[in-house]
């Protein structure tokens, strides 16, 4: 059951990976969330994840609130990451993202932080690390706006995911035995590339 990522590495122990880096934040994934809603609850869940949105920023995007509910409610809670290319609602996700363009202090960490809860199986967080690691695909050109830009690297994180779909499988079930009941395939992913690529995981 090993988890294959870029440039060569194996990791060969991803429960145990995962189950340590979900203990270090369980109040951010073991919080139910309306998945219809997008209020100022979610900015501060966020924040307990790391995402250390200011209080201008919370006004700013919950300025746009109606925008973001629109395109959030466009999209399936159920929907998946995992799911085939063709039935991703990658038009949808490109308008919810171009939903917080032009925030001030507000990229792509601080965003996807927010969202993931909203759609677990959907949406990866895309901090610091993850962009880094999906850096080869973000596109360059000046054209590209900020959600199709975000939704590129949300395309180049399926790439991964797809890849290690079984094994990413058997360690969310082992995760369910011990009662870690609500990461998904797309979180246990991005914990593992944490695990990896992460100065203070090393």
């Amino acid at each position: 059951m090993r988890i294959a990522l870029r440039g060569g590495l194996e990791l060969e122990d991803p429960l145990d990976v995962t189950i340590r880096f979900a203990e270090a934040y369980p109040d951010y994934d073991s919080r139910d969330s309306e998945p219809g809603s997008f209020d100022e609850s979610d900015l501060r869940h966020a924040n307990r994840g790391g995402a250390r949105i200011s209080a201008a920023e919370i006004a700013a995007i919950l300025e746009r609130r109606a925008r973001i509910e629109r395109a959030l409610r466009s999209i399936a809670p159920d929907a998946s990451l995992a799911d085939a290319e063709d039935s991703i609602p990658w038009r949808s996700l490109t308008q919810l993202f171009d939903g917080f363009a032009e925030i001030s202090g507000i990229g792509f960490s601080k965003m996807t932080k927010a969202l993931h809860p909203k759609r677990r199986a959907l949406i990866p967080m895309l901090d610091s690390v993850v962009q880094a690691y999906l850096a080869a695909d973000e596109p360059q050109a000046s054209t590209a706006s900020f959600g199709e830009r975000a939704t590129t690297l949300v395309g180049s994180y399926k790439q991964d995911l797809d890849r290690n779909l079984v094994a990413l499988r058997q360690v969310q079930r082992d995760l369910v035995s011990r009662d870690y009941r609500s990461l998904t395939e797309v979180r246990i992913l991005d914990l593992l590339v944490w695990s990896a690529h992460a100065p203070t995981a090393r």
